[in-house]
């Protein structure tokens, strides 16, 4: 009954709870920069006692000191190439002016040459029809009584 199988434990026998120990991973630890020494100048040794009473002795490092900050102007520049837009387009509004004067100007001169061409040419026809020369050539035709009765012509 007992009988042991192929990995060695006896057939119908309980396993026993195994547990797993997972290493916990190891974080290196955070240096300092490296700042660059001069040449010549050797920093000094300090050494510091630990709490439990352990000695740590090494060069005294400066902490890195942050970038300046870029000074920035009062005004964006988006603020200004606004402005400078609207001080153009103020510039170019006088000359707009001027061209809608001249457009004007122009149309009313145009008016005034149709009209002039109008009267001139309305005068030669009106000198032509009535003038006192006579009938230079046409057909005379003479009208005269007549009469129509029953659709018929007695002329």
């Amino acid at each position: 009954m007992n009988e042991p199988t192929a990995y060695g434990r006896p057939a119908r026998h309980e396993t026993a709870a195994v547990g797993v120990h997972t290493p916990t991973p190891i974080v290196p630890a955070h240096t300092a920069p490296l700042m660059p020494v001069q040449p010549g100048t050797i920093p000094a040794v300090t050494s510091i006692v630990l709490p439990d009473g352990r000695v740590v002795t090494g060069y005294a490092i400066e902490p890195a000191k942050p970038e300046p900050v870029a000074h920035k102007p009062a005004v964006s520049r988006a603020a200004v190439n606004i402005a400078l837009g609207g001080v153009g387009f103020l510039a170019v509004c006088g000359g707009l002016l001027m061209l809608t004067a001249f457009i004007t100007a122009l149309t009313a001169l145009v008016t005034q040459l149709v009209i002039l061409a109008a009267v001139i040419f309305g005068g030669w026809i009106a000198v032509q029809m009535f003038s006192a020369s006579g009938h230079g050539g046409g057909t005379t035709v003479n009208i005269r009584k007549a009469v129509i009765k029953r659709n018929k012509f007695y002329g």
